[in-house]
């Protein structure tokens, strides 16, 4: 309720915040993989985004949290995917179908963005500021996969055993985010990864000792 109050009183919607935020990431990203996090200013942020520095302290703790918003969307379609997961198809299934639909669908800012994200999860490596913004992303992905796993297992998200699966699938996706993200960036060809959705699928089933992968019987 006093969210609501505090975002009544700003004028701004949750939706407008968003956007916001996300602007900013986008700029600060930009900045940071083109001069460096140290070589960034939060008034470099600021003036990139046609904003007061002040404006940007009431959105972001520190510059580089405000790398948070793009960072997410280095696994925000994986996220998705997973979530819409329909109980009679397998992971292989839901996966390679919903591929076919981001070739298909995706715009240019939802990839330009994405390749964004690529670039700040490969820049975590070298700034544990940046790395931080990274983790703290897996950490809310892992409590989301705990919901997705438990829908799948039909026990509650707080049971033990789903929430090693949520932290094992994780930690899986982050390995593979880091690893596919780190080749693109040195230049493989993204032919090469034509079958990662195979290579996703394959490391959930794996994390998870095979409990979720396969369809969900009635």
């Amino acid at each position: 309720m006093a969210g609501a109050a505090s975002t009544k009183r700003s004028g701004m919607s949750d939706e407008r915040r968003r956007r916001l935020r996300l602007e900013i990431s986008r700029e600060a990203a930009r900045l940071f993989w083109e001069q460096g996090v140290d070589g960034t200013s939060g008034d470099q942020i600021a003036e990139a985004v046609g904003l007061s520095t002040r404006t940007i302290w009431r959105h972001f703790r520190s510059k580089e949290s405000c790398a948070e918003p793009i960072v997410y969307k280095g696994v925000e379609w994986e996220m998705s995917m997973l979530r819409s997961w329909p109980p009679e198809l397998s992971l292989e299934e839901h996966i390679s179908a919903e591929q076919r639909r981001y070739r298909s669908e995706a715009d240019e800012t939802v990839r330009a963005d994405d390749a964004l994200a690529l670039k700040m999860i490969r820049l975590a490596d070298d700034e544990p500021a940046l790395r931080t913004a990274w983790l703290m992303a897996c950490d809310q992905i892992e409590r989301e996969m705990a919901e997705i796993v438990a829908v799948r297992l039909r026990l509650p998200a707080d049971d033990l055993q789903i929430r090693l699966h949520a932290a094992s699938a994780t930690a899986a996706l982050r390995i593979i985010s880091e690893h596919i993200g780190a080749a693109l960036l040195a230049g493989t060809d993204p032919k090469e990864f034509a079958d990662a959705h195979e290579s996703l699928a394959e490391a959930i089933r794996n994390a998870t000792g095979n409990a979720i992968g396969d369809p969900i019987t009635p």
